[in-house]
């Protein structure tokens, strides 16, 4: 549980404040986002972790669920370049007038997801990637898909 706890204190408040202090002109090490589109990018998937929207299209199957719970579940990070179906070769167009509004999106959208699980501690909710996840599992995903691209920019946790 401690784990979990520090992985929820590291979303709620390290995550954001690390954003914060991003340049928003720095050239990716890895990847082909920008900042502003990385921020983007994780306030949509931390939206996702709370089921907002409903996943429809899923790239997982039965027989691999077991294998990514495990890697979710574990200290190994995603690697660089990891691909992204969903994602396409090019990076979706920025969509915030400014980064730091990204960012206060970002923010926003970590509020939502512990106010969602915590108005409903059963939730599980579907990944495209991973299959149905239950709290602790949504934590720990989005806890290694902060910190990756949180290295993307030359930030290590």
């Amino acid at each position: 549980m401690e784990n979990l706890v520090a992985k929820e204190k590291f979303l709620r408040s390290e995550f954001v404040a690390a954003l914060r202090t991003i340049n928003p002109n720095t050239a990716p090490l890895f990847g082909k986002m920008n900042p502003q589109q990385m921020v983007e990018h994780m306030a949509e998937y931390i939206r996702l972790g709370h089921g907002k929207p409903v996943v429809t299209q899923f790239f997982y199957t039965a027989e691999s669920v077991e294998r990514t719970r495990a890697f979710i579940m574990s200290d190994k990070p995603f690697k660089e370049n990891t691909p992204n179906p969903i994602m396409g070769e090019t990076p979706k167009p920025i969509i915030h007038p400014t980064y730091e509004a990204a960012v206060k999106d970002a923010e926003i959208a970590i509020n939502e997801l512990f106010e969602a699980f915590g108005k409903n501690e059963k939730l599980e909710v579907a990944s495209p990637f991973f299959g149905v996840l239950n709290y602790e599992m949504t934590i720990q995903l989005l806890t290694k898909h902060a910190e990756h691209h949180l290295r993307q920019f030359g930030i290590k946790f």
